[in-house]
Formats: C-alpha cells, structure tokens, sequence
C-alpha cells in the first residue's frame, strides 16, 4: 500500500527525518510513535505532498507520489486528518463533509457517503446545520475524520486524533479507528497516546531524532522494557 524509502526532510537548516523506511500494508493500522519533534509528524506531512524539501522515495500502490502535489495525492486515495482538526468553522457540519468530496464527481455516491459518515457519527447528523466552530472538541474531531471519509480514501492517515480530548472520547476515537480499518480502510497513526494507540495497530515504528530507532508488532512493543520506559510510564 505505502513505501517510504531512505527519506529526508530538512526545515531550513534542521534535518527533521533521516533516512526513514517504513511500510504500511493495506488493510493494516500501523502507528509511529515518539517524543515530541521525533519527526512523525514530518512523516504525515511528506506523504501528504505538504513539504518540499524532501528527498527519498513515497510510493503508493506502487506509484511514486513524492512531488506531486496534495490535491493529486488525494485523488490517488491518500488522505490525511491533521492534528488540532482544522475543519472549516465558519461553515455547517454538511459543507464541512461536502468539501471533503471536492474532488469527486460521483453525486450519488457522495450521497451514500455521507449518510454512512451519519451512520458513524451520529451527532453529525444531529448538527448537520450547525457551523463547525460551534462544536464541541470531540464532535469537531469526528467531523474532521468523517470529511476525511468524505474522499473516499484507501489510506487516512490521522496526527494526534486524541489529542485535547477527555478520556471517554479518547476511547471512542479509538473504538472509530477500529471500525474504520475493519471498513476496509489502511490507517496510518500518529499519536501521543502510545499506550491506546500501540493496543490497535498491527505494525508500529519507535522514531527518535528523525530516525526508526525501534519497529516491530504493537502488541510486542507494549511489552519491550525500552518502550514502556520511555512512552508507557514505566
């Protein structure tokens, strides 16, 4: 599904990533995790064609993406939820997910995404009306994955999706990021969460200072005395 080879990502003169390899399997949820400026969300950012000085290689489905531009990134099927929401909060909840879809033209099906985006959310629907900015954090987080959804993505990826949140949301952010993937879709998940956030993935990535320093199962690295030291309070 994603490839990222040997890549490099400089900010001016701060040398962010250095030579990061990891892959994503479809169908998979694979998490980066990491001390604040580790570089995950570098990560995102570079796949999502946001950054220009980068070197290396991002394949998708066996596409080279890197340097091309997010609009068409998105239309590839790669999609990203960004950290702190940043939906639209002048506009309503409905042409929150609308614009989501901009690049589509399939009416009907636009239609059925949305109501299935309903379906997942269903204060969503209950606020369809009401402009993004008057939400709470939690309503607004669900609105930023169900425009995500909005794309009809193969892979979302989502940075901090917890983050803000109270511990009962936290938890239904991550009952949502299962059902997601059990829809068929591949995640790719940063978060600040390890604990939650290793729990449900598949595969997961350690990066410190730019660089994979530790990968393996989730459910494995749960349980490496490095990692619980470090991410995992002891």
């Amino acid at each position: 599904m994603l490839k990222v080879q040997n890549l490099h990502v400089h900010y001016g003169g701060i040398h962010a990533l250095r030579g990061l390899n990891i892959s994503v399997p479809k169908g998979k949820i694979v998490t980066l995790i990491g001390a604040n400026g580790a570089g995950k969300s570098s990560t995102l950012r570079a796949v999502a064609g946001l950054l220009k000085q980068c070197k290396g290689s991002i394949e998708h489905e066996g596409k080279q993406i890197l340097g091309k531009t997010p609009e068409s990134i998105v239309t590839s099927g790669v999609v990203m939820v960004p950290e702190g929401r940043r939906i639209f909060p002048h506009l309503t909840v409905r042409e929150n997910l609308v614009l989501g879809a901009y690049s589509r033209k399939d009416t009907r099906e636009i239609q059925k995404d949305m109501d299935w985006v309903f379906e997942l959310f269903p204060r969503m629907k209950e606020r369809i009306w009401q402009k993004g900015g008057t939400l709470s954090g939690g309503e607004q987080q669900m609105l930023a994955l169900g425009r995500a959804l909005m794309s009809r993505p193969e892979l979302i990826m989502m940075d901090e999706p917890s983050l803000g949140l109270a511990p009962l949301l936290v938890r239904e952010v991550f009952d949502i990021i299962r059902y997601i993937n059990d829809q068929g879709k591949t995640v790719l998940l940063v978060e600040q969460n390890a604990f939650a956030a290793l729990k449900i993935a598949d595969y997961a990535y350690v990066l410190e200072v730019g660089e994979i320093v530790l990968e393996g199962p989730g459910a494995e690295l749960i349980e490496n005395p490095r990692v619980r030291e470090a991410y995992l309070g002891g």
